[in-house]
Formats: C-alpha cells, structure tokens, sequence
C-alpha cells in the first residue's frame, strides 16, 4: 500500500486547507484512517481519525470545531478540511491506514504511512 498525502502550503492564520490523503495497492475501505501531525522538535500526534464506515470520528481537542474528517471509499481517497487555521496547527501532517475497520488513536494501531505533507500557518 501507498499512501500520498497533498493539500499542504503555507496559508495565513485564520485561512483554510484541505489535505488529501489517497492511497494505491490496495482498498483501504475495511480500515480506519488517522491524520497525525508533528511539529519540530515535537512527537507525532493524532489529529483525527474515522473509522472504516464513516460511523465514528474522532478529534484532537485542539481541532475539534475547526477541523473535518472524510472518506470516499470508491476513490480510495481521504480527506482533512481544516478551518480557522492557527500558527500552532504548522506541522507536517501524515495519514495512516489502520489495523483494522476500528477507530483508533494511538500510532500503534496503524500499519502503513504516507509521506507528509508540510502545512505552515503564519500569524
């Protein structure tokens, strides 16, 4: 599987982005997607996830309100529409399929990463 996250930049804060996340090799329709971020000297963090069905989603609370997370399974495609963007919210965004349909929030319960993609908001 090869996942290849698009849609970074560098935006104002207060502006808006909308990070891709398709994947190739193989359906990832049976699994849950998380988009984790980490920022310089930071760890990865999880900044959203949704389940295999689109039935269950979850968010960082630094996100929540701000943030929206999708998938089109026929396109093998997911998505991350983030609003009101904040200088705090730069970091270089990763999505990743997980072990399972389950939601998950923790980088171990997911198999295969994408590359990144680096999302700078400017004050």
């Amino acid at each position: 599987v090869q996942l290849q996250a698009s849609g970074g930049g560098l935006v104002q804060a207060g502006g808006s982005l909308r990070l891709s996340c398709a994947a190739s090799g193989r359906t990832f329709s049976s699994y849950a997607i998380g988009w984790f971020r980490q920022a310089p000297g930071k760890e990865r963090d999880i900044v959203s996830a949704i389940s295999w069905s689109s039935g269950s989603t979850y968010y960082a609370d630094s996100v929540k309100g701000r943030f929206t997370i999708s998938r089109d399974n026929a396109k093998n495609t997911v998505y991350l529409q983030m609003n009101s963007l904040k200088p705090e919210d730069t970091a270089v965004y990763y999505c990743a399929v997980g072990v399972s349909g389950a939601l998950a929030t923790t980088a171990g319960f997911y198999r295969y990463w994408g590359q990144g993609t680096l999302v700078t908001v400017s004050s």
